[in-house]
């Protein structure tokens, strides 16, 4: 997987305790529907507390994992890795 940390536009919904779901999100103008969710973790960077999602999905019809980062701070999610 490659490295990318890009900014991108989320829908999620929260469960009662308050953890997000990814359901699509928007990257370089194409919509990707996250099919599963393999792993959720949390890990602190610089005092930055962020979930880290791994996830798969159907991409241009090749089944493709990639990582999922959610910022607990500020709210903001990020396309870790592809």
């Amino acid at each position: 997987m490659k490295v990318v940390m890009a900014p991108i536009e989320m829908i999620a919904w929260f469960d009662i305790p308050g953890t997000p779901r990814p359901i699509r999100f928007r990257h370089d103008g194409n919509v990707v529907k996250v099919e599963m969710i393999k792993r959720i973790s949390e890990e602190k960077i610089a005092g930055n507390r962020m979930r880290i999602y791994d996830c798969q999905s159907e991409i241009h019809g090749l089944m493709r994992q990639f990582q999922l980062k959610y910022e607990l701070n500020t709210c903001k999610w990020f396309l870790y890795k592809i």
